[in-house]
Parts: C-alpha cells; structure tokens; sequence
C-alpha cells in the first residue's frame, strides 16, 4: 500500500468511528448484569442514567 493510500484509509476509518461514541440503548443485552454496568458508564448525565434504568424496568416487565 502506498502510504496516500493508508492516509485515505486512516481517515475514512476515524470517520466512521466518530459515530460510536454515542450512549447506548435500552435492549436486552445493555439491560441485563454486565452489559448494564458497561452502558451506565456512558451517561455523564444523572438524569439520562436515570432514564436509561427506568427504561431497562420497562423492557424487563414487558418479558
């Protein structure tokens, strides 16, 4: 690979992952035991954790 190429690479790849750094969403695998306690980690916000556990009850009741 000519190094023109890795910079195109390089940047397409940082591109795509500015898109990851959002907080997750209430579903089975993000409300249940460790994958509860890595997506808590997420929130800076108080409130928006709050909202993120009060869905995970919600998801719960409904199984």
């Amino acid at each position: 690979m000519s190094s023109k190429c890795k910079i195109i690479c390089i940047i397409g790849l940082s591109i795509v992952l500015m898109g990851c750094d959002g907080v997750p969403e209430a579903n089975s695998v993000n409300c249940s035991g460790r994958g509860m306690e890595k997506s808590l980690t997420a929130f800076t916000s108080e409130a928006d954790r709050q909202a993120f556990i009060d869905k995970c009850n919600a998801l719960n009741k409904e199984d």
